[in-house]
């Protein structure tokens, strides 16, 4: 704080006072009968005292910038969500009574002074941000505390306005603000007011519950919660899991399963391994509660739904083999249980081979004897057409021609098994389509092994022997003739699902030894960089080599199965027989899990609020952008007896992705259905996506205050964490603070009453130190 003099005429006169009384002083004190340093301190008061008044006569000013009074705006904003209505350990009153008995106006209090220096905005923030007159209507009742979005909208309706600040009134637990505040850099300083302290004494919680899916077939979905027991050592906690019906009512009951409370910090972990016999969208309810009855802070964060999305199929799998052999028929009857897999068979009966030994005209391809018949389309007219098997096609139509030359016939099926086939059965331009069919549409291939696969089927340096994921040159050493391989996992293997039958170590390592050993074995040189090898077959002094080998390729998944007699598993008894059925349907779910369909439906939470983004990535046959589509989605909420039908809007900056948006209005598992049709009309696709609406899952997500998070959002807006005993302290000093509209106050430091005091001490304290002295 700068100090001027505005009584500079003074000066002169002052300082001609100053020189008579400093020479009174001296010729008072310099032959006073006492010693030097008690004559010292005694000058040095008086002086001190006379320069104190002398100073009064220049008329000193102390100048200050301030915020202007009610020129700047001042946000106070209240949290009116319903986790404010939780009690702390040790309180008798709730937060939220905390708070509104912090926020009454009083007519000397620290509101008032507010109001006297700025120009004070109210709000309630919970689900949506609320002008109020003044904070008399807080119910406390808001199902979340979208704290992030409150001061965003804040910062948007006054922007380019002289904003000096936001004070927020909360418990921190904000619904939509992670750690990473980068966002809010660029809003002006917030001063959060923390509510509360501790959590409450006792309460049972589920703070996160995650669905995940595998191709494991014992387990194909695992439902992980992670349950928070308050207070309740020593007691136990019991969780059941119920499907609910399309109604929202529980249709069964899946599980049940219980666990010891212990300590506080010790969540519990309840995991539920499921297998739906239903496809679509399923929504699962899980309930945790005590054994031991007694009141808790909050009966809200109990319950929470689950959503899984079980409507993938049916998977289309082509299998294209060279001759009729074993694999294909295991392989058939092992998917033929599985209700989502539809496996097409292309299996050569004869080989390429001339019809005739001899040729009519030179270089003419057809036979002689069919000359000068109309009919063009005569199978018999042409040389060298392969005698071709087709099994459980859609129609007669498909796959006449034999294996697809265009990208709208291939892409339309999810992934491709090749066994037992040369290289040269494929044309360049299909061997370039499968290599498109996987690094671009995403499509899954699985290479078996045979006599005519890998490197025996000349796949070096082909588009096909590009996708697959081991090296086809010939290996350093080779095996001995008819040897016996012992297949077993390998470090990656154990750790894939998919690839084990059992659901522990000790028993899969029982079953893989109880497999018999094989004798047909494709060797490479190794696996490619970034190649996974789950699986190997030794025998004895002899290295590893691979037997199983996976990788991802672009958008899409190869595995290569090197074993050429995988059909020996099965003929040993029924359990093995049993065991390879399970194996082939877990790997060809797989290879095809993660496959994009040509119509996708997402749902996307919104930036900003409750609403979801409703999105359509519609493809033609090709798999390129579907332009002039036309998209209708319904949306219902599980329970309603109506859906609310919206119209998508194709995306500018995309094509054939087109949007909508949806706002629900309560809580709940929210499904939404679109239909991809053309512009005449026909329809081309039906898609479901799904959302669980649950905010008291994040409102209740931890009962005690976040005061990190408030630290942290005000120390990137340049703000500070205010206590509820520090509001009067900081009112008082907020318009000293920086705001966008300041003057410049100037105070008379004359007038201040310290200035006399401390001349008035000078002088009592000398007069004091003298008549100890006995000086006169």
């Amino acid at each position: 704080m700068p100090i001027d003099l505005a009584g500079k005429d003074w000066l002169l006169p002052a300082a001609l006072m100053l020189a008579a009384g400093l020479a009174a002083v001296v010729w008072a004190y310099h032959r006073a009968p006492a010693d030097g340093r008690v004559r010292g301190i005694c000058m040095g008061l008086k002086i001190l005292g006379l320069i104190l008044l002398l100073l009064c006569l220049l008329n000193p000013m102390i100048t200050a910038e301030r915020a202007k009074p009610g020129a700047n705006l001042l946000a106070l904003l209240a949290d009116n969500s319903e986790g404010l209505q939780l009690t702390d350990d040790g309180e008798k009153t709730s937060r939220a009574q905390t708070m509104a008995d912090s926020l009454k106006t009083a007519p000397n209090g620290w509101l008032a002074r507010l109001d006297n220096d700025f120009d004070v905005k109210r709000y309630t923030f919970g689900q949506r941000l609320r002008r109020v007159e003044q904070f008399n209507s807080l119910a406390f009742n808001e199902p979340a505390s979208r704290l992030g979005g409150s001061l965003k909208t804040l910062a948007r309706r006054f922007h380019g306005q002289p904003l000096a600040g936001i004070v927020v009134f909360t418990d921190g637990v904000a619904t939509d603000l992670e750690a990473d505040l980068a966002a809010m850099e660029k809003l002006p300083p917030v001063y959060p007011v923390v509510i509360g302290r501790n959590p409450p004494a006792r309460d049972v919680a589920i703070a996160k519950i995650t669905a995940t899916q595998s191709a494991f077939e014992d387990a194909p979905v695992t439902i992980m919660a992670q349950v928070n027991a308050t207070g309740c050592k020593g007691e136990t906690i019991g969780a059941k899991l119920e499907l609910l019906d399309s109604k929202g009512q529980p249709a069964r009951t899946v599980a049940e399963k219980s666990l010891p409370a212990g300590d506080p910090d010790a969540p519990l972990l309840f995991r539920f391994q499921v297998r739906p016999t239903m496809r679509g969208i399923l929504v699962y309810r899980l309930t945790v509660k005590s054994n031991v009855e007694g009141a808790e802070a909050t009966l809200a964060n109990n319950q929470r739904m689950v959503m899984v999305d079980r409507g993938g199929g049916p998977y289309r799998v082509l299998y294209v083999s060279g001759r009729a052999n074993w694999e294909y028929k295991f392989l058939s009857r092992a998917l033929a249980a599985d209700e989502q897999v539809d496996l097409v068979g292309l299996i050569r009966l004869a080989k390429q081979e001339p019809k005739f030994a001899f040729k009519g005209r030179a270089g003419e391809n057809s036979n002689p004897l069919f000359r000068g018949f109309g009919d063009k389309n005569q199978d018999t007219e042409f040389y060298d057409k392969p005698v071709l098997m087709r099994l459980n096609t859609r129609d007669a139509e498909e796959l006449k021609t034999g294996f697809p030359t265009e990208a709208s016939e291939l892409f339309g099926y999810n992934a491709v098994v090749i066994d037992d086939l040369e290289s040269a059965f494929f044309t360049v331009r299909q061997q370039r389509l499968l290599h498109e069919f996987v690094s671009e549409r995403g499509g899954g291939l699985l290479m078996l092994g045979g006599q005519e696969s890998f490197r025996q089927g000349d796949y070096s340096r082909t588009p096909i022997g590009n996708l697959l994921p081991v090296y086809l040159t010939r290996p350093t050493t080779q095996p001995a003739q008819r040897a016996q391989w012992k297949m077993g996992f390998t470090r990656e293997g154990w750790l894939q699902p998919w690839a084990r039958l059992r659901d522990n170590e000790a028993d899969e390592r029982a079953r893989l030894s109880e497999l018999p050993g094989f004798v047909s074995l494709n060797t490479v040189r190794g696996a490619k960089p970034g190649a996974s090898v789950l699986a190997t077959v030794q025998m004895e002094n002899n290295p590893p080599r691979p037997a199983l080998a996976t990788h991802n390729f672009g958008r899409g998944r190869v595995a290569a199965v090197l074993l050429g007699d995988v059909w020996r598993w099965g003929m040993k008894d029924a359990a093995l027989h049993e065991d390879m059925d399970k194996a082939w349907r877990q790997m060809i779910r797989w290879l095809v899990a993660d496959v994009p369909a040509a119509f996708e439906l997402s749902t996307l939470p919104a930036t900003e609020g409750p609403s979801r983004n409703l999105v359509v990535h519609a493809l033609n046959p090709e798999f390129k952008p579907l332009d002039n589509a036309n998209i209708s989605l319904r949306v219902r909420r599980l329970g309603a007896t109506n859906s609310v039908p919206l119209q998508a809007e194709a995306a500018a900056e995309n094509a054939g992705v087109y949007k909508a948006q949806y706002l629900p209005r309560k809580a709940g598992a929210y499904l939404a259905t679109a239909e991809v049709r053309e512009e005449s009309g026909k329809l081309l696709g039906r898609r479901q996506a799904g959302w669980i609406m649950d905010p008291a899952a994040a409102e209740y997500r931890s009962l005690a205050p976040n005061r990190a998070l408030l630290e942290n959002l005000a120390n990137k807006t340049g703000g500070r964490v205010i206590e509820l005993e520090e509001l009067e302290t900081f009112a008082a000093s907020l318009p000293s603070q920086r705001a966008p509209i300041t003057e410049m106050h100037r105070q008379p430091l004359w007038h201040q009453g310290p200035l006399f005091l401390i001349a008035l001490a000078c002088f009592v304290a000398e007069w004091f130190i003298r008549r100890r002295k006995g000086l006169p």
